[in-house]
């Protein structure tokens, strides 16, 4: 932990901007899981701060009400907050959101039989919602995002109290977690309605005490759209080290994978050309997207700046931010909006992966060595022999020749 702390210190120092982590801990539990945390630790890809988020209660229930969208979001509704979140970006929640995508399971409960859960039934499946699981009084849902998860929930509630009956709803990475969810918010206020979701760390609640209003939230709307912007650095130099063919080769492949797997939507790109925009239904999916083009041009010499926001000019300024975390060479970076912060993946060049590789494998040999020149020096000075660290220096200079 010590030596990861001196190294995300150190690296801080070089990019002028605070390192988050250095690849991942993230522990996998499938094949996808597996494929992004080895990738990401290969290529020692940086989670790196560009401008701090301010993380509390009042900003996530302001963000809340945008990313809804004020159309189904009542006036008569109370947010609770049932864990904090934590003043920082969690790496391993970020990681978890882009690979596996956000909470997208929804758990809904009545707190008395009634033949409205038919009816719960079919307003989720028309809302592409997929039923896993159900019984008298409960279901469990795969919805398309956690946005639609909470929208329907809502009208879900108004329908229910409308009829006498409260309704509890939760949204979670997986029906487990939507479940456990549920019980926490049970247990901070009771059979009150109301849909529990995470944010940032943090567990919170809108909750209706009574029926929701069909009057509502007036805050002006908000864009939606999730722009994501790739450009070619020095794509003058590339050409002239690997000619104008290869550049086509791999912007055409970038293309292609955006188009059949990537699910965005590409505008304005021309083949022969070194940038594009695509449109993604959620960020998750663009920073998922934004990682395999930059690792796959990087294996094939070019490096890419890229951006993502909330408009086309937004992930344009974001793309230019990338110029701004550069140690000596250009290398991949994605820079991207978190909270109210600016936040990006930097994937260090094949020189400084090597040099992390030797001195994380290596760690052992070299604090070894440098106590011993440490000690040889000391001595060296108070005996008046100062030589001696000279030659502490040759020998250790030799022991890590030979160890690597």
């Amino acid at each position: 932990m010590a030596f990861d702390n001196l190294m995300k210190s150190f690296f801080s120092r070089l990019l002028h901007r605070k390192v988050i982590s250095i690849g991942t801990k993230y522990f996998a539990t499938n094949e996808l899981e597996t494929d992004y945390v080895s990738l990401i630790n290969l290529t020692k890809t940086m989670l790196v701060e560009v401008e701090p988020a301010e993380i509390n209660s009042r900003t996530i229930f302001e963000n809340l009400e945008r990313e809804i969208d004020q159309r189904d979001l009542p006036q008569n509704r109370k947010f609770i907050e049932i864990k904090p979140a934590e003043n920082e970006v969690n790496e391993f929640a970020l990681l978890s959101n882009i690979i596996m995508g956000n909470d997208r399971y929804l758990y809904v409960e009545i707190f008395k039989q009634s033949n409205i859960m038919d009816t719960f039934v079919t307003m989720l499946e028309v809302a592409k919602g997929e039923i896993i699981e159900r019984s008298k009084t409960e279901l469990v849902a795969r919805m398309p995002s956690k946005k639609d998860g909470i929208r329907i929930a809502i009208k879900l509630i108004s329908i229910g109290m409308k009829q006498g009956c409260n309704v509890r709803a939760a949204v979670g990475m997986t029906g487990a977690a939507s479940i456990e969810r549920a019980i926490d918010m049970n247990m901070e206020i009771g059979p009150t309605s109301g849909v529990g979701f995470t944010k940032l760390g943090g567990e919170y609640g809108v909750i209706f005490e009574t029926t929701p209003t069909v009057e509502t939230v007036s805050i002006p709307p908000m864009q939606i759209d999730n722009f994501m912007y790739i450009d070619a650095k020095d794509s003058t130099g590339f050409i002239s080290k690997y000619g104008k063919d290869k550049l086509i080769e791999i912007m055409n492949d970038i293309n292609a994978y955006i188009s059949n797997e990537g699910s965005g939507k590409i505008e304005g790109y021309r083949v022969g050309g070194d940038d594009l925009i695509i449109n993604f239904p959620n960020k998750e999916i663009a920073l998922k997207t934004g990682l395999d083009c930059a690792w796959y041009a990087m294996n094939n010499g070019l490096n890419l700046r890229v951006g993502i926001g909330k408009s086309r000019r937004e992930a344009g300024e974001n793309a230019h931010l990338t110029d701004l975390l550069k140690i000596y060479e250009d290398t991949p970076v994605i820079v991207f909006d978190l909270a109210n912060g600016k936040y990006a993946y930097y994937i260090p060049s094949e020189f400084t992966r090597s040099a992390l590789d030797y001195i994380t494998n290596k760690s052992s040999v070299l604090i070894g060595v440098f106590i011993f020149v440490f000690i040889v020096t000391l001595i060296g000075w108070n005996s008046g022999n100062a030589w001696l660290g000279l030659m502490a220096m040759i020998i250790a200079l030799l022991i890590v020749a030979l160890a690597g």
